[in-house]
């Protein structure tokens, strides 16, 4: 594996920082989901918010319209609640394609009136530790 990429979408910004964190473990820099290209030869790291329980519409379009065969990817997410919801979907879709999903890292992010101070410098450091693996 040549090289990273770090993918996400983001509404409010808390995915962002995640993926600004993740990022800068692998010493790369986030790519917005509107603007990506996916690179041949990279190991992915996609991120979005959570939706109604999914990924963003950005995201899924984007997973749709690539080719993940055989592709390792790691996931990551950041909602309201820090369930976790979006990146179990994303999994699922990858799944279908045949990539190889090789984890999945979720946190509280803001949304509307709530959780304002995440995610926390503790959860951008689990981010962190979680690119290294």
């Amino acid at each position: 594996m040549s090289s990273f990429q770090v993918i996400y979408f983001s509404r409010k910004g808390s995915t962002k920082k995640v993926a600004d964190a993740i990022a800068s473990e692998l010493n790369v820099e986030a790519e917005d989901v509107n603007t990506a290209e996916l690179k041949n030869d990279s190991m992915v790291f996609l991120g979005s918010g959570c939706y109604g329980g999914k990924p963003g519409k950005h995201m899924t379009k984007f997973i749709e319209n690539n080719d993940f065969k055989s592709r390792n990817v790691a996931l990551f997410g950041a909602s309201g609640g820090g369930e976790g919801k979006e990146t179990e979907s994303m999994e699922t879709m990858l799944k279908e394609k045949d990539s190889i999903v090789k984890g999945r890292y979720f946190c509280q992010g803001k949304a509307w009136f709530v959780n304002k101070d995440k995610p926390s410098n503790e959860d951008l450091d689990d981010a962190k530790k979680f690119a290294k693996k």
